[in-house]
């Protein structure tokens, strides 16, 4: 099973990294005793009210990257403080990362309050992608009943599912604008053929467009 570690702490005086070395002592420690290889060390030497901590980022890119299913922590605090620690489990909590903790001797005992804030996160993510898919699909109905033919405009651009493409369709952005789509619905659209351009690009490119074409 694979683990990694995180140390932390809130400032950068000298008598602060002895802690982190001593963090990760324990914690490598600790993880073999529960099982684990270790397979990465991340510290950081920053306030835990920030979220912006380079070595958090790099642990949560390469969790999800090496599929980790376990991080070390001396305790709780380590993860962030206030809002900013219950954004971090939550990510964790997405790619199926438990988190152990020297404090609790195991797995992070969280409290009723924070267990259902958790919850609630993941029920309005879960809406929030609904809601996205549902824009899509009335986007790709609407452009469809004014005339778009998807199978027909995109195939034949270089990849015959007409997926994944990084270049942007300006001719079918001004053939859906036309159709009278918003540039969200255009955006959204085109997302669901696998083409990730945001609203502003669209927007953008089709005002190029006219401008290119005397329109």
């Amino acid at each position: 099973m694979k683990a990694v570690l995180y140390c932390r702490v809130s400032t950068e005086k000298e008598t602060q990294e002895t802690s982190l070395v001593r963090q990760e002592e324990e914690l490598s420690n600790f993880a073999q005793m529960q099982g684990y290889e270790v397979e990465g060390i991340f510290t950081d030497q920053h306030s835990g009210y920030d979220i912006e901590r380079d070595g958090l980022l790099d642990l949560l890119t390469f969790v999800k990257d090496q599929q980790i299913k376990a991080v070390f922590v001396q305790d709780e605090t380590r993860i962030g403080r206030g809002n900013g620690r219950m954004a971090v489990l939550h990510l964790l909590q997405k790619t199926d990362t438990s988190v152990y903790t020297l404090q609790d001797k195991g797995i992070l005992n969280l409290n009723e309050m924070d267990s259902m804030l958790l919850e609630i996160l993941a029920l309005v993510e879960e809406y929030q992608r609904k809601l996205h898919n549902a824009k899509i699909k009335r986007g790709m109905k609407r452009a469809v009943s004014n005339g778009y033919r998807p199978e027909k405009n995109l195939k034949t651009r270089g990849n015959p599912e007409g997926r994944e493409r990084i270049d942007v369709p300006v001719e079918e952005i001004v053939r859906l604008r036309n159709a009278g789509l918003t540039y969200e619905e255009i955006s959204s659209t085109l997302k669901g053929l696998g083409l990730e351009i945001s609203k502003a690009t669209v927007h953008r490119r089709y005002i190029e467009y006219i401008e290119a074409h005397g329109g």
